[in-house]
């Protein structure tokens, strides 16, 4: 095959399943959970390089700019750069984010495109690549490729592929059908056979071939994508698609619009070491327990424990477990998660819960990501707040004011270029500035390191509202 083969990576999840890490506002997709680098790096590391095309990225409007930053410290061949980075106006699913991404290709019908999640470990990418490869004549035969995890255990929280026969290495086999989730009691049966793989929810297939099965299948998830890249509109470098037309796709996943309706399907077994991290359980296990079954991450001790996860995520605080067994400890700064390793697939009705109490803990991250850096608050009172800000090498806030409150600015790290009203000024670390209420401001970093400020906000109301925007140059309403 000498043609390259199209990644399309879905990074607009807002899972809550490794809450209190993964949150509404920032997943586990941009979260270093397994390695230095977060599940979307290795994810685009691992489907880059030789035989390998730019990437299509689908994200959402919030996801944005976190998805390109990421994707430029990824280190990519090209410098990192996307075919395409498609912003979905709400979720719907798979199967509507699969067909705009083919639609997106459709100039090149032969081309094949790999679709991936991009919150997966994959701890033999060379094998991975290998494996997709080895499906690559499948797809361009016109069949559906999807790929098939070794199992080592009988799972009863990922679906599950049925085979004629038990695989051979990794050559392509015919699918039977998939099975949904099964009980454990069907799981063990399964696994007992030797013919059933777990369903990864990766799939590899030619623009014509998957097009043709939305005809097919699907048909009328066509007419609404299709209108909704039409009238979409280029924002900066991203493609936004069209609210109307979207909201009228129907929300199904891959699976159940194309995949188990069709005949054409062919799967490549794969024994990578591989998990959807879809609960603290998994992350347990992909962390490597010692000999004890503890896995630590961050300042965290224990002592007397057995299979047990601790995580400390802030690295000024300590986390200490004594006597613990077959539980899940996860510390942040504002939240903390105790729970019994055999039950954290009930995490989301704890963030179902906090949301009706309407804690912000449920879905806000601590630290609250801009395209220009981020921010976090370190103290709030009722009438002032104060905020430690990271500014980018070369970035720039808006040109804004506040109706309700002014700001005490103190450079503590780098340097930065400060307006307030008609004045423009450098400062260096430990000079200050007061930004009057009403007055128009704005906070550069014209270096080359990050600038870091301790902002001290004081006034009657101090919500992210209150901010009149006159020039942005990430085009932020």
């Amino acid at each position: 095959m000498t043609r390259p083969i199209h990644p399309v990576v879905m990074c607009g999840g807002s899972g809550t399943r490794l809450w209190p890490l993964s949150r509404q506002s920032y997943p586990k997709q941009f979260v270093p959970l397994a390695g230095e680098d977060t599940l979307f790096q290795q994810t685009l590391r691992r489907l880059s390089g030789e035989g390998f095309a730019a990437p299509v990225l689908l994200t959402n409007a919030e996801f944005r700019f976190i998805a390109t930053q990421q994707l430029g410290e990824a280190g990519l061949p090209g410098g990192g750069e996307a075919k395409a980075i498609l912003i979905e106006p709400e979720a719907r699913n798979t199967a509507p984010a699969v067909l705009a991404a083919a639609l997106t290709l459709e100039e090149t019908p032969d081309a094949l495109m790999l679709v991936a999640p991009s919150d997966h470990v994959i701890r033999d990418p060379e094998g991975f690549r290998a494996a997709v490869m080895a499906g690559a004549p499948e797809a361009d035969a016109g069949r559906l490729v999807t790929f098939g995890i070794a199992p080592d255990r009988a799972e009863t929280g990922y679906g599950w592929l049925e085979l004629e026969s038990p695989p051979e290495g990794a050559a392509p086999k015919p699918l039977v059908r998939f099975v949904e989730k099964p009980d454990a009691a069907r799981a063990g049966e399964m696994l007992a056979t030797g013919r059933f793989l777990w369903n990864a929810g990766i799939f590899l297939f030619s623009v014509r071939a998957v097009l043709a099965a939305f005809e097919e299948h699907a048909p009328g998830l066509v007419p609404p994508v299709r209108a909704a890249l039409a009238e979409g509109r280029t924002d900066l470098c991203f493609f936004r698609l069209a609210e109307g037309p979207w909201a009228g796709a129907e929300d199904i996943s891959l699976d159940y619009a194309v995949m188990e309706r069709s005949e054409n399907l062919a799967v490549v077994p794969f024994d990578g070491g591989w998990s959807d991290l879809g609960a603290w359980e998994a992350v347990w296990r992909e962390g490597g327990p010692d000999a004890d079954g503890v896995a630590l991450h961050g300042p965290a001790t224990a002592i007397d424990c057995r299979d047990s996860l601790l995580r400390a995520e802030d690295p000024d605080q300590r986390v200490v477990g004594i006597g613990l067994e077959n539980l899940a400890v996860i510390a942040m700064r504002d939240a903390v998660l105790v729970a019994d390793m055999r039950q954290s697939q009930r995490v989301k009705e704890a963030v179902a819960q906090l949301k009706a109490e309407g804690a912000p803990q449920a879905t806000d991250f601590p630290r609250v990501h801009r395209p220009w850096g981020w921010y976090e608050t370190l103290s709030l009172g009722r009438r002032f707040q104060v905020k430690r800000i990271m500014v980018r090498p070369g970035a720039r806030l808006s040109l804004q004011s506040h109706f309700h409150r002014a700001e005490h600015w103190v450079v503590v790290e780098g340097t930065a270029r400060v307006t307030v009203g008609e004045t423009v000024q450098l400062m260096a670390e430990n000079e200050s500035i007061f930004v009057p209420l009403g007055s128009v401001h704005r906070l550069e970093n014209p270096g080359k390191v990050p600038m870091y400020l301790i902002e001290v906000q004081s006034g009657p109301y101090l919500g992210e509202d209150d901010i009149v925007r006159y020039e942005d140059v990430y085009a932020r309403n």
